[in-house]
């Protein structure tokens, strides 16, 4: 993405842990690998086998759980989330997980994804006499499991859930089993490994690998999995339904090193780049990525073209919560916070700058300012997909459409915006040719606004 100030927000990230000593603290590691889907807050619950443990917080996963916070978490499986707001608001109450104490015993959830309807059904529950501590859409579920007229808690969860619409990949714990949930149309990523006898579910597989877990496979689209002492039970409670895999995980939220939707994003990002060389040419020196989601795309794009691949700008990662700007005003501050060009890799270059989208475009403008201060004699921008023109309703955190760029101008008029030399978008059909998928079997929705679901009833 670009700096970060001017693009979709990732989503939240999962991670649970079963049959393991050290059940929370390999849940922290996990979490911490998964950090760049959600930095706003994180938490854990684990399970002795008789009691559910939790703490939530707000901030990042490395600041949160040390040697002592993750002793206060007993037990040999545990669940943990990092949260980035798509809905609610952001205090340590809207943290996850969210637990209860109901007719069907202690249960935790973690959500990844968004509930369109939530509004309307927490309205309903509310007249019912429940009462929210907080206001995330992943609350209703749990308030509705609370209520649902079952035999045992795995029913209760999917009885609920087969009314439920939206986008879920969820982790639940009970005292003695963690259950994984995907919604049926499979918006959101969820993936099994596993290590021993122990099992891990994460949003994405580099989790796996930071606690020497193998990947196993994906959570089924409308699969329900629950992991007990007794092994693996899998059930498909749902009504089967079109699949919606989100390409945006493909060309940004998910980290290189993973494999989501049973394929290598790093090998669908060099492809994203290969792609949008052969569609978009141009006469260049260098190509440079926008850091760091650029990177794989910038690769394959220098490797179609043969034009040299430069590491031109530098992102700073260690930017904290909070930062004072100067009084007197300087060009491009937030920009600059995170990144900053290299002169004399830049200076007298006619350069390719490939980044993975464009939302409201002014981020897009400064960098290309900051190319060109730096001795660019052209730039070019490239972005390995397509216009984006409509927001997100399954877990993104996105501009409304008025905000959206692409939406309001042509691309002539994007590139004089952001004064670019010119402009060019990866094409819906060269982005799903290089993500392995036909148009039939994903959600594009933020490029070409066709909504699997209902999203206008209850918002």
């Amino acid at each position: 993405m670009e700096s970060g100030l001017d693009k979709f927000r990732e989503e939240c990230g999962v991670f649970g842990v079963f049959g393991h000593t050290e059940a929370s603290t390999l849940t922290q590691l996990g979490l911490f690998a998964l950090q760049h889907r959600g930095q706003e807050a994180c938490g854990i619950v684990s399970s002795d086998g008789d009691n559910l443990h939790q703490i939530r917080r707000l901030g990042l996963v490395a600041d949160n759980f040390d040697k002592e916070t993750l002793s206060r978490l007993p037990g040999e499986s545990a669940i943990g989330h990092t949260r980035y707001s798509t809905a609610g608001e952001s205090s340590v109450r809207e943290a996850q997980p969210f637990s209860v104490t109901c007719q069907h015993g202690q249960i935790s959830i973690c959500h990844n994804g968004n509930l369109p309807n939530a509004k309307r059904r927490r309205i309903e529950l509310e007249k019912q006499g429940a009462i929210f501590s907080s206001t995330s859409d992943t609350e209703t579920i749990l308030h509705s499991i609370a209520r649902a007229e079952a035999e045992n808690v795995v029913d209760a969860i999917a009885n609920v859930l087969k009314e439920t619409e939206g986008a879920f990949s969820l982790l639940f714990l009970t005292p003695d089993a963690m259950i994984a949930v995907r919604d049926p149309r499979g918006f959101r990523p969820l993936v099994l490994g596993k290590s021993g006898s122990m099992w891990a579910v994460g949003s994405e597989s580099c989790a796996f690998d930071l606690i020497d877990a193998e990947y196993v496979r994906e959570i089924e689209a409308g699969e329900m999995l629950v992991i007990s002492k007794d092994g693996l039970r899998s059930i498909f409670p749902f009504e089967k339904k079109c699949s919606a895999f989100c390409t945006f995980e493909h060309v940004y939220f998910s980290r290189p090193d993973s494999i989501i939707f049973g394929r290598s994003i790093n090998q669908s990002r060099h492809l994203l780049g290969r792609n949008l060389a052969i569609e978009h040419p141009t006469d260049a020196d260098i190509v440079v990525p926008v850091p760091d989601s650029g990177v794989a795309a910038a690769i394959g794009y220098a490797s179609q073209s043969e034009i040299k691949f430069r590491q031109g700008i530098i992102r700073n990662h260690y930017i904290g919560r909070t930062f004072i700007e100067p009084s007197q005003s300087i060009r491009s501050f937030g920009v600059r916070l995170k990144l900053n060009p290299i002169k004399d890799l830049i200076e007298g270059q006619r350069v390719v700058l490939v980044d993975d989208s464009i939302v409201r475009g002014t981020t897009s403008k400064k960098i290309v300012a900051l190319v060109r201060e730096a001795g660019a004699t052209e730039v070019h921008v490239r972005i390995s997909c397509p216009p984006t023109i409509s927001p997100c309703y399954y877990g993104v955190n996105t501009p409304k459409k008025a905000e959206l760029i692409a939406a309001q101008m042509t691309v002539d008029e994007v590139c004089s915006y952001i004064e670019a030399d010119s402009l060019g978008y990866l094409s819906m059909e060269g982005m799903m040719e290089a993500i392995g998928f036909d148009r039939g079997s994903v959600c594009a929705a933020c490029w070409d606004g066709d909504y699997p679901t209902d999203i206008n009833n209850g918002n």
